[in-house]
């Protein structure tokens, strides 16, 4: 059975220098941590690099995420692989539990996540389960 998780999270972002990506890819590289709150409780540390054409607002990005913290009470770490589009302003989001990546109390654990940008607030959704 899948439970749902609901919240919120703050975020902090540090842009890597634009001569740290290869010439012609007009691309980025940022680290973020984020800070949960709600049905996660927790801090994590985001990898991410991405291309955008703010113009026509497509682009994408791919990451990997480490949360280390609580779900639902059971505390322990696990790690989030990212692959998102966007086209024309209209996400595509793919955000899943890399598989036994979870630690402690977290063993098991698979599932996926959502985030929504309202009024500069990033709220997240995560459906997950734990395998026996």
């Amino acid at each position: 059975m899948s439970t749902s998780a609901k919240g919120t999270f703050e975020i902090t972002s540090t842009p890597h220098p634009p001569d740290a990506m290869p010439p012609g890819l007009d691309a980025m590289r940022v680290t973020f941590h984020k800070t949960f709150a709600g049905d996660l409780q927790g801090t994590s540390v985001v990898e991410m690099l991405g291309m955008m054409d703010r113009d026509l607002g497509s682009g994408a990005y791919v990451a990997l995420e480490r949360f280390t913290g609580t779900v639902g009470g059971r505390a322990g770490s696990f790690s989030l692989q990212h692959s998102s589009a966007m086209k024309r302003g209209r996400p595509e989001q793919r955000i899943t539990v890399v598989p036994d990546s979870g630690t402690s109390d977290l063993q098991g654990l698979s599932g996926s996540m959502t985030i929504d940008i309202v009024e500069k607030q990033h709220h997240y959704a995560f459906e997950h389960t734990f395998e026996a």
